[in-house]
């Protein structure tokens, strides 16, 4: 095994020819370079931080965070791992690694997209169900049923591509027109490129906009029926009292909070698979409409998207939710004693995070948590937060 290795290792560093890369100028190229290597530090950071805060502030530790976690740590990977490679690519303008590192950084490369994209997927599913279908989701998100859906996220990334990895089904080998390694034909001209893409893009990208499809409607349904019951109440006759009228309208406040809160973390998501689409559109296009290569240019531009993708998502929870911002701003500025739970209610206050006010219904099933009821009241967590 370790002869066919080096075997290998020999055959690539011998068979590298000058890329298509070279017909770039050098100064293009060292840009490219550059902009990767942002990409690294700020995706290495911002993951890392997000991580760090989600598990350090059970506040804002509900369903949804196990699963930017793992969609945190697949960035983080991709980033301490892929980018580096990327960036001598770009540099050197050739692969000068070896035939070893040629199968498993394409392999990793590949894994750690179809756990990102699958994890947006697994977040996009929770907001459905906790929207559309309050009642299941108490039972389907359980603990252990969160780490088998984390798990088959990461198993089935990577299992997808063992037969391309073996050399079954095509082969990670080094590609000459874009200098770096990628999927290849193998002996007998199969190449799995087309079909992983498909799979791992194509299927998830179709589940994620029907369940938005699916989430607009019934929050544009649920608006409506809001609208009518207000109207009913204002022009029925007889009077309340005023007891009765006070409760009314502080349940009616209580859940428009709720409900603009979960609102706002659905259209984080939303935010997060957008971004995801403009940064790994092209490069499926270029990859399965483009595959002899005949435009590097739309293949670089897809591959800095590519990257960039693994550095956005915390940028957009922090434009996008007080609740992660006053996390982060927790885990870098404030000692342990605060950073365990965001304890300090004045801290809370100022930086704009109230928690009373930001509970909701479904989020705090899970994690063994408290959880609040369909009447807004707390409720101590059943089994499905144990």
């Amino acid at each position: 095994m370790a002869d066919d290795i080096m075997n290998f290792t020999d055959e690539v560093s011998a068979t590298v020819e000058p890329s298509e890369l070279s017909k770039f100028s050098p100064g293009l190229l060292t840009f490219a370079a550059i902009v990767t290597g942002t990409i690294m530090l700020v995706g290495l950071f911002g993951n890392l931080l997000t991580v760090v805060a989600l598990l350090k502030c059970p506040k804002v530790r509900n369903v949804a965070a196990a699963f930017i976690i793992s969609l945190c740590i697949a960035d983080f990977l991709f980033c301490a791992i892929v980018l580096p490679f990327a960036i001598s690519g770009f540099w050197t303008r050739t692969w000068s690694h070896g035939g070893a590192l040629c199968k498993l950084v394409p392999f990793l490369r590949y894994g750690n997209v179809g756990v990102s994209l699958l994890s947006i997927a697994l977040i996009t599913l929770n907001r459905y169900i906790m929207i559309a279908h309050h009642s299941w989701y108490s039972r389907v998100y359980r603990k252990h049923n969160i780490a088998i859906m984390i798990v088959f996220s990461w198993m089935f990334s990577y299992g997808m591509q063992i037969p391309t990895l073996v050399g079954v089904w095509g082969k990670f080998d080094y590609d000459p027109e874009l200098g770096t390694c990628s999927i290849m034909p193998d002996d007998n001209g199969r190449s799995a490129k087309t079909a992983l893409f498909v799979i791992a893009f194509i299927v998830p990208a179709l589940l994620i906009f029907i369940c938005y499809a699916r989430i607009f409607w019934v929050v544009h349904s649920s608006e409506q029926r809001m609208r009518e019951h207000q109207r009913s109440q204002h022009t029925s006759p007889g009077t309340l009292n005023n007891s009765t009228d006070k409760r009314s309208t502080i349940k009616d406040n209580r859940e428009t909070k709720a409900r603009r809160n979960e609102w706002r973390i659905t259209k984080m998501v939303l935010a997060i698979f957008l971004s995801f689409l403009v940064c790994y559109l092209p490069i499926t296009i270029a990859k399965v409409a483009d595959n002899h290569v005949h435009y590097p240019v739309f293949h670089i531009t897809g591959y800095l998207l590519l990257y960039a993708s693994a550095c956005v998502n915390p940028i957009i929870y922090v434009i996008m939710n007080a609740q992660y911002r006053a996390a982060y701003a927790a885990a870098l500025c404030c000692p342990l004693a605060r950073l365990s739970g965001l304890t300090s209610e004045k801290w809370n206050e100022r930086h704009g995070y109230n928690y009373n006010n930001t509970q909701t219904a479904l989020s705090q099933v899970s994690l063994g948590e408290s959880r609040v009821d369909p009447r807004g009241t707390m409720a101590p967590a059943g089994p499905g937060g144990r």
